[in-house]
């Protein structure tokens, strides 16, 4: 491994510090290298605050050693304004001569316009180190902006004979499939997504909360697929423990939006109507619900979304092909009868075990 893929890697590393909570921005790394020794490291804050760069040289203590380092970074640094001033700018104001970049940024506001002025400010540029390592560590930025949609994850766990859930059970909570363990880590895979996606049934099924309980971190916009509107607030999903976006298709629920701040309202407000935004979709052509579903979500801004469930959901958006990453769970219980878990064609990408509980993830090819 070459000296600017040490260095690179050491970026990817330090990125991840930011999952969760840079959305919709991208988790980047960025080193201070001089003499081959780092003076300096950073990762994206939340969303508003600082970028990678910036923290990164604010933590050289000695700022005269600037104009004789290497800045590395994961991703091209903005060339434009947004929640914070350009980051190529702070380069360029500090005399920076060289900079080392894992992968351009593929936003259109950027595209290659801050590496355009770095090299115009006489700063030497390298580019595509660890390329590939930095695409999937940015998966969920680039799929936002290269497909018009989130990043989507699918999730859902599976007994040994292959069902989702049994035929019939006795009250409204989930019959649990997998062990403490595998719930927890789909508690922190929730706080690291800006989304999560469930339907109608698993809303009225199993009534879950949707939330990082067992987890640190923040809770994730509730996305419900509620058709007919049948989701009250006596469901623990109606809470304000996170945002909401309601699809439905109902025309007696007419909203209006306000085109800045894609703020929906409703014009006929219900007294048992839960908090949220209401978005109206057709239904009638089953083989676009999920389509529809990304269009608007993107249009709000959310890089990436989990899935889980139920069935019909999952497949809905499998049959679409709107899919990048699917985690399933094999629990150590069989039902001999019940749900299907959906049917899924992608490539094996990671096989482990968690004590009884087995975790597949798939890639969409």
């Amino acid at each position: 491994m070459s000296q600017h893929e040490t260095y690179i890697k050491r970026c990817l590393q330090i990125a991840k510090n930011g999952l969760g909570t840079t959305r919709p921005n991208p988790m980047v790394g960025a080193l201070v290298v001089y003499n081959n020794e780092i003076i300096g490291e950073g990762f994206t804050n939340p969303y508003g605050g600082p970028h990678a760069e910036v923290n990164a040289i604010n933590v050289v203590r000695d700022k005269r050693l600037l104009p004789k380092s290497t800045l590395y970074v994961t991703l091209e640094p903005c060339s434009h304004f947004g929640k914070t001033p350009p980051c190529s700018d702070l380069i360029i104001e500090h005399k920076i001569p060289e900079v080392v970049i894992g992968c351009v940024d593929n936003n259109p506001e950027v595209a290659g316009k801050g590496i355009e002025k770095l090299k115009a400010s006489g700063c030497t540029v390298i580019v595509g180190v660890l390329e590939k390592e930095c695409k999937q560590h940015h998966k969920r930025f680039f799929t936002f902006h290269n497909k018009k949609r989130p990043y989507i994850i699918l999730k859902w766990a599976e007994t040994r004979d292959g069902f989702i859930a049994p035929k019939t059970k006795g009250e409204k909570k989930p019959v649990w499939i997998t062990n403490t363990f595998s719930r927890q880590l789909v508690h922190k895979w929730r706080a690291e997504e800006q989304a999560i996606l469930v339907g109608t049934n698993t809303v009225l099924e199993d009534n879950p909360s949707l939330t990082v309980r067992d987890w640190v971190g923040q809770n994730a916009t509730r996305v419900i697929l509620d058709e007919k509107l049948k989701i009250d607030k006596t469901y623990n999903v109606t809470n304000d423990d996170a945002n909401k976006i309601i699809f439905h298709g109902d025309n007696d629920v007419i909203p209006k939006i306000d085109e800045k701040t894609l703020d929906w309202s409703i014009h006929q407000p219900l007294s048992n109507r839960i908090s949220g935004s209401y978005i109206k979709i057709e239904w009638h052509n089953r083989n676009e619900i999920a389509k529809q579903v990304c269009k608007v979500l993107y249009n709000f801004n959310i890089n990436s979304v989990i899935i889980e469930g139920g069935a019909k959901t999952l497949q809905s958006f499998i049959d679409e092909a709107l899919w990048d990453e699917a985690r399933v769970f094999i629990g150590d219980v069989d039902f001999t009868d019940g749900v299907k878990a959906p049917r899924l064609k992608g490539k094996l990408v990671s096989h482990s075990k968690l004590l009884g509980d087995t975790l597949n993830i798939y890639a969409n090819d």
